[in-house]
């Protein structure tokens, strides 16, 4: 598999332990003549200076010996970097993308996860650049040490022996909170890794990926834009007019109960406004399907608050941004929601309220109403779903007290503005 002899870890180590090798007996026997010397020119036992001709055979020795080291080490660590630059034809190509201050890695076919799952036994290469600022992924226990650069992409590989967790590290100081961009690499067997990958699990949960699988997606959006179907987007608990079979309409709160029937049997009580489209999934959907596409409608579209907690966690946004009001990278969140802030748009000053629509702008275009007081570190984030959306906004607002669509208090700083690092209100 490998053009050496050697796995990486295997080279690398070798080459350590030659140089090292090399080293300590060059040390020891430097030390050693410096001491003979010292004891047999003694001025006691050479009281008059002797005059030593020159030897021939001692500047070959020492001109051919440290020729030869020299040689041998460059012999090494080349095999060493070889073997980390050569990447085997079947390794899994995982992206990686660094940003202050998390790892985000992208499988092919497009999964997402701040972890780094890896099939265990199986060469894996590492397609890497960055968002923002130079970083570098270290992995000790695979010997990798590798810059990503904004603009470039870069490359490593690796293969695991077997199953375990391997710590991931920044070794290129890249800001206030490089010591906190840390991730694992999880290795697993391949048949877990195979089922990992194939998974849905998020956004929105196994109901979430059922909706996809049986192609619900395709006709009732997320995100309450308009299609074929009545959005999805704030549906469970909401008021709908429905037409019955006999063509008699009748007001329906959107329960647990409606869901079911509406699932098995789309057409008997069909939301006004929409054509007849949808065929009946009764006996071709399994019961635990509608149990767990049911509990997606149920339980905030698969995303909780937590959940957008811990989504801000892994993406970085907590690292720059405090949830207790101390001041970070970036403006705290707490009394976040619903405060007006001072940004500047197109250069001209203006006061915002930090609203839902402020902050969606604000997470994927951060730049374009930068407040006042901060340098525009963040970059912008265009891969959030409308549920992660809502679920990162529903814990923002859990952290100024406010429900959603409650009046928030405005004297609290804003996304990219409030209290600056220099302790100045803005």
């Amino acid at each position: 598999m490998y053009p050496q002899s050697l796995s990486p870890v295997q080279q690398v180590d070798l080459a350590f332990y030659v140089i090292f090798g090399v080293s300590a007996v060059m040390l020891l026997g430097i030390t050693a003549t410096m001491l003979w010397f010292v004891w047999r020119y003694d001025h006691r036992r050479n009281p008059v200076a002797t005059e030593i001709p020159g030897s021939v055979l001692a500047e070959t020795a020492w001109t051919l010996i440290p020729t030869l080291i020299v040689m041998a080490l460059f012999y090494y660590g080349w095999a060493g970097y070889k073997a980390l630059r050569t990447v085997p034809a079947d390794a899994l190509e995982v992206g990686v993308k660094a940003r202050m201050w998390s790892w985000i890695f992208e499988y092919p076919n497009g999964k997402r996860s701040s972890v780094l799952y890896v099939p265990a036994g199986k060469p894996v290469k590492l397609d890497m650049t960055s968002v923002d600022v130079i970083h570098s992924l270290y992995i000790p226990a695979f010997r990798i040490k590798m810059d990503t650069v904004p603009g470039m992409q870069t490359y490593a590989w690796f293969k695991t022996d077997g199953p375990g967790e391997f710590d991931i590290l920044c070794a290129e100081y890249c800001g206030l909170k490089h010591a906190n961009m840390l991730s694992v690499v999880k290795a697993v067997e391949p048949d877990e890794f195979r089922k990992w990958l194939e998974s849905s699990e998020a956004p929105g949960g196994k109901g979430r990926a059922l909706l996809d699988a049986y192609g619900c997606i395709s006709c009732h959006s997320l995100d309450g834009s308009p299609g074929p179907g009545t959005t999805f987007k704030g549906l469970y608990g909401a008021e709908r007019v429905v037409v019955l079979g006999d063509g008699s309409k009748r007001k329906i709160i959107v329960d647990e109960a409606y869901l079911r029937r509406a699932l098995k049997d789309p057409n008997a009580e069909l939301v006004e406004g929409f054509d007849p489209i949808m065929p009946s999934t009764e006996g071709v959907v399994p019961e635990q399907d509608f149990e767990d596409m049911i509990a997606w409608f149920m339980h905030g579209n698969g995303l909780t608050r937590e959940e957008g907690r811990r989504l801000m966690e892994q993406e970085g946004c907590l690292s720059c941004h405090s949830t207790d009001g101390s001041v970070v990278a970036g403006p705290t969140f707490k009394n976040l929601w619903g405060s007006e802030v001072d940004v500047l748009v197109d250069g001209v000053p203006k006061r915002v309220k930090v609203d839902a629509d402020y902050v969606r702008e604000s997470i994927v275009a951060p730049q374009k109403k930068l407040s006042k007081g901060w340098d525009p570190l963040m970059p912008g984030y265009d891969s959030f779903t409308p549920e992660q959306m809502e679920a990162m906004m529903d814990y923002m607002r859990s952290l100024s007290g406010t429900p959603e669509k409650a009046p928030a208090d405005a004297s609290s700083p804003g996304l990219h503005g409030g209290t600056s690092p220099a302790g100045k209100t803005q």
